[in-house]
């Protein structure tokens, strides 16, 4: 987190964490509705990707396996797994951000 902050510097990264965090929400939400493989590849595919690039590196390999599963035909990912880890590393992300920023 604190080298993409300063990559991109304090006011480009809190605007990419608020879009990475509206857009991921409403994927979360959308997920555990989702009944087609397709659907929920892409889906997946997108949270691994962003997740990646905040460094929640537990969600993404939950959702790097839910993705390939997917590919594959399978409509039975496991996504209330993704949103726990969603979750929880949405949590950690904040409160890390309020520590830096304090």
């Amino acid at each position: 987190m604190k080298d993409l902050r300063s990559e991109i510097g304090v006011e480009d990264f809190g605007e990419i964490v608020t879009v990475f965090l509206q857009e991921a929400d409403e994927v979360v939400s959308r997920l555990i509705t989702l009944t087609d493989a397709r659907s929920i590849e892409n889906d997946l595919h997108f949270l691994k990707g962003s997740a990646l690039n905040l460094g929640f590196a537990d969600l993404a390999l939950i959702c790097q396996s839910g993705e390939r599963r997917a590919a594959s035909g399978f409509t039975d990912v496991c996504t209330q797994a993704v949103v726990d880890s969603y979750q929880r590393s949405r949590s950690a992300f904040l409160g890390g951000i309020e520590a830096i920023f304090a």
